[in-house]
């Protein structure tokens, strides 16, 4: 056995809990901690592919946000990108709305609390709208993307369409972007096949 063998147990790292969206996926990192902290895997290629994650990631980004913020409901239509969502510090309620128009989850949301402490993680695959709004006093947010920004193709969903009603759960006014305050309604949103 060679030391990359006697290290694989260790290396299945992830727990995978479905959400009521189809292919969006809550994922369980396996925390190694004790009295100095902890260690844990964010990312590991095999075990994803492993829990049938097969997507290339080609950009990571970084946003820190205040308490209240709210940001989204991004997607891009040429060019759509996966994201894998974590975040390190802070809480967010992290919000995805299925675009894709053959999807059994099609014009349905799913909200899912990611924070530095719980270290959970949230994949979701290409064809729905991303958004987040921050409950801590700021929160750094973390992503993987499966395809480069692509401002051109870059659309923005109402992030309080009245049919769609996502509760944010925010405990004050949000803070949101001209840019995403100028978001479409579900209805008017342009959608994947």
């Amino acid at each position: 056995m060679n030391a990359v063998s006697a290290l694989r147990p260790a290396m299945e790292i992830i727990k995978k809990i479905s959400t009521s969206l189809q292919g969006v996926f809550i994922l369980e990192p396996r925390v190694f901690g004790d009295e100095r902290g902890f260690f844990f895997e964010s990312y590991n290629q095999q075990s994803l592919a492993e829990i049938g994650i097969t997507e290339q990631f080609v950009q990571d980004n970084h946003s820190c946000s205040a308490r209240n913020v709210l940001r989204g409901l991004h997607y891009q239509v040429k060019h759509p990108q996966g994201k894998l969502v974590r975040v390190v510090e802070g809480e967010i309620l992290d919000v995805a709305v299925d675009l894709r128009r053959s999807s059994p989850s099609f014009g349905r949301w799913e909200a899912v609390r990611l924070s530095g402490e719980n270290k959970r993680m949230l994949w979701i695959p290409a064809g729905l709208a991303h958004g987040f709004a921050v409950h801590s006093e700021k929160a750094h947010v973390l992503y993987k993307a499966t395809d480069f920004y692509a401002p051109e193709h870059e659309r923005t969903l109402a992030w309080n369409d009245p049919d769609l009603k996502i509760n944010w759960e925010l405990d004050g006014e949000p803070l949101v972007s001209a840019k995403d305050q100028r978001g479409v309604k579900f209805r008017d949103a342009e959608r994947f096949d």
